[in-house]
Formats: C-alpha cells, sequence, structure tokens
C-alpha cells in the first residue's frame, strides 16, 4: 500500500505590489508564489535551504512549469498548495493555487537538482539526509533525522 506523499497548503492574500494596472496578478509573480508554498513544504520536512546549505547541498531549480487558468486580483486570498512528485533522483514539487472561492487559479511543478557544494557537482541521486527527512515526515516524525 502506498502512502501519499508530503505535502502542505498555506494562505496569504494578493498584495498591490504584485498586481499589474488591471489589479491581476503579473505573471511572474506566480512563481514566487511556488516559491512561498515551497520553501513551506521544505521547512514542514526539516530540510529547508538553511539545512540544505548546513548539510552540504545546494537544491537549484532546474526546469519549471506553470499552467495559468484563472487570473488571481488584488486583494483576494489565495490557498497555495504543493506536494513532492519525487525525491530519490531530484526534488520535483507540484503546486496548484486556488481563490478564495476555490477555483483554480494556477498549477505547476518545479524540479531541483541536488548540488554538492564541497565537490562542486551536480549529484544523480538525491543525497541521503533527505531522504531521511521525507520518510521521518512520513512516518509522523517531521524534522527529525531517521
Amino acid at each position: 500500500m502506498s502512502r501519499a506523499m508530503p505535502s502542505i497548503e498555506i494562505e496569504f492574500q494578493v498584495e498591490f505590489y504584485d498586481v499589474d494596472s488591471m489589479q491581476v496578478v503579473w505573471h511572474g509573480h506566480y512563481l514566487k508564489y511556488f516559491e512561498k508554498v515551497r520553501c513551506a513544504l521544505l521547512n514542514a520536512l526539516g530540510y529547508g535551504y538553511l539545512e540544505m546549505r548546513e548539510s552540504g547541498y545546494a537544491f537549484p531549480v532546474i526546469g519549471v512549469s506553470v499552467k495559468y487558468i484563472h487570473p488571481l486580483t488584488f486583494g483576494e486570498k489565495v490557498r497555495a498548495r504543493a506536494w513532492l512528485e519525487e525525491y530519490e533522483n531530484c526534488l520535483i514539487i507540484s503546486y496548484a493555487l486556488y481563490n478564495a472561492a476555490g477555483k483554480m487559479a494556477t498549477r505547476g511543478s518545479s524540479t531541483q537538482m541536488a548540488y554538492d557544494l564541497a565537490g562542486n557537482e551536480s549529484c544523480l541521486v538525491c543525497p541521503d539526509i533527505l531522504l531521511e527527512k521525507v520518510q521521518a515526515f512520513m512516518d509522523g516524525r517531521s524534522g527529525e533525522s531517521a
């Protein structure tokens, strides 16, 4: 029996500085919203960007896909959801953004590859520490090392 992959939801409000003259969120800011919920997911796993660096790894984004479905507008409440799709060979995270009425606004995914800071090279598999953190989260031991 397979278990659900780790996921998280956050809420925030569309700020004035994210919208254009039509009070619609500029398309590039959706990636910022993905980053916001991605950070929340990684922090919930106990392996945020500071922990990555402390463990000797970086995880640069090597690919992103975005599907714009319905615009978000100034002042709207946004529910952002992120979940892991893959974490053994690379880090693939999927996203869905919804407005306050529950209508999907945007969906997408990002791919990040592990990079060994000391060795100055890309890794073809994710480091054990990430695998341990994901397993601990899935076992209900969030933030612990296995």
